[in-house]
């Protein structure tokens, strides 16, 4: 980059600095090799890629391959070409009022060339940032050529008085005006194949051709595509022989640690200062949330195919946050834990965020939700009490006993939604034994957090059929197994799709 760049402003200024112009994908390699040997982190804020995807996409990078990124929905693929103008220069000089990006040296437009043959080293000449050298386009079927590449401008014909023949008439496309940048086609099996197929000269002899005209344009571009594995069979189909022209195909994949989870979540969430600074999420339930996502993902009830985006957590999480904000409001308290009852806050998230496959369409998507939710519990219980499986199994002692007990001899607790702190944890610490176990398993926690922890325990209990639990008016009963078996109100308690889950 040259220094004091802002006062260079004609051609023959530039000349006299020395300065090199190289193609758009040996700027991206230079650029990375800098950065790989600075030990600088490249791609920041992709999270769970750093032995998978993105040593992948550095060695295409490396190659100066184009590249296609497949993989499910939610998977950051646009996030990671939209990170890769990090790799350009921050500045490159372009002939002023070209609207390709002309390079002073090497002009490939009619006005290009003809600027240089009128003026020499007096053009002028503009600095453009990285930012300007990105264009994104979403693939629809209504996406045309002359949108990606340009066509005939009756109007510029007519006001400019030029023949058709005259290569002046030509309005570019935006493949034209990403010369010397990035462009990138998302979901490109939506774009149809007659519109595939004008893709193969740029992506093989490098230059496109616009209608009738002799000239081709040497287009120096960084192509990068994204698809959904799903798009090949579902909507559509990327033709061979283009498949075939990109040299890099890249596989993205979901998060494969909770804790990778977590971090994207968090950094994608958009709170507010106010729910950040009033609103406490603890650990259980932030390992919850991301639990929720990969009992999706293998859900004989949710299409695996059509995959379960990260967005679910990320927009679970923000509800969550509201579910436990509004009760705050409501009960004009300072500040507020989230709560498992909060779960309920989630189902939307759930429900707009996953396809369900032909069973459960059959249950009912407020169902599958309800079901998801449950066994991310059950999950999640096992690592933070003793499983109940395993007690009975290898006849140990019940930890549980003086709990279920108490539930036994008729008694009940109701966690309404609304329930302000101090009403919620008497209401828990009123079971016999909750407390204690609380105590003596997760030992360290603060007194909010033991409180949490009792809830978490009837429902986990609830979750391996010690206790039963129900569905009432604005919150949850919990209640002897046996004793609801033989209720006749039973099967009124029951959940039905229309029903929350808490």
């Amino acid at each position: 980059m040259i220094k004091d760049f802002e006062n260079i402003n004609s051609l023959g200024q530039l000349k006299q600095t020395g300065y090199r112009v190289v193609s758009i994908k040996d700027e991206m390699r230079l650029n990375l090799i800098r950065i790989l040997k600075e030990g600088k982190e490249s791609f920041k804020g992709i999270v769970g890629y750093n032995e998978t995807v993105i040593p992948d996409i550095q060695t295409a990078i490396l190659s100066r391959h184009n590249i296609i990124l497949l993989g499910l929905r939610g998977q950051a693929k646009t996030k990671i070409a939209r990170l890769m103008i990090e790799l350009l220069d921050e500045y490159i000089p372009v002939i002023r009022g070209s609207e390709i990006h002309d390079d002073p040296f090497h002009p490939i437009s009619r006005y290009g060339k003809d600027k240089i043959d009128e003026m020499g080293n007096d053009t002028p000449i503009e600095w453009i940032h990285r930012n300007e050298r990105y264009t994104e386009k979403l693939a629809t079927p209504d996406v045309t050529i002359a949108d990606l590449i340009g066509d005939v401008d009756p109007i510029k014909a007519a006001s400019l008085k030029l023949h058709y023949s005259d290569e002046r008439v030509i309005h570019f496309g935006l493949i034209p005006r990403s010369h010397r940048g990035i462009f990138v086609i998302n979901e490109l099996p939506d774009l149809q194949a007659r519109i595939q197929v004008a893709l193969f000269n740029i992506l093989q002899e490098k230059d496109v051709q616009i209608r009738g005209f002799k000239i081709r344009l040497p287009l120096d571009v960084q192509f990068v595509f994204t698809a959904n594995p799903e798009d090949y069979t579902n909507r559509g189909s990327i033709v061979t022989p283009l498949k075939d022209r990109i040299d890099s195909q890249i596989l993205t994949h979901y998060p494969k640690s909770v804790s990778d989870s977590q971090k994207i979540t968090h950094q994608e969430a958009k709170l507010t200062p106010e729910q950040e600074e009033k609103i406490i999420m603890p650990d259980l339930i932030k390992d919850l949330v991301e639990q929720i996502a990969f009992e999706a993902r293998d859900s004989e009830y949710v299409d695996s195919k059509s995959g379960v985006s990260a967005r679910l957590t990320i927009s679970a999480y923000e509800n969550l946050i509201s579910t436990a904000e509004r009760r705050m409001l409501i009960n004009n308290e300072d500040s507020t834990y989230v709560r498992v009852s909060d779960l309920i806050g989630v189902i939307p998230s759930i429900t707009g965020k996953v396809e369900l496959v032909y069973e459960g369409e059959l249950e009912g998507p407020a169902k599958v939700a309800q079901i998801l939710i449950s066994k991310s519990i059950r999950k999640i219980f096992s690592h933070v009490f003793p499983s109940p499986e395993e007690i009975k199994k290898k006849q140990l002692d019940n930890p549980y006993q003086e709990i279920t007990s108490w539930f036994s001899k008729g008694n009940k607790v109701d966690i309404l939604g609304e329930l302000k702190n101090a009403e919620y944890s008497s209401i828990l610490k009123s079971v016999p034994g909750l407390e204690f176990l609380v105590n003596k398993f997760q030992p360290d926690l603060n007194d909010c957090e033991k409180v949490l922890m009792m809830e978490f325990a009837l429902h986990g209990l609830s979750e391996f059929s010690l206790l039963s639990k129900h569905h009432i008016e604005f919150g949850t009963q919990f209640k002897d197994m046996l004793s609801s078996m033989f209720s006749p109100a039973d099967d009124e308690d029951e959940f039905t799709d229309e029903d929350s889950y808490m």
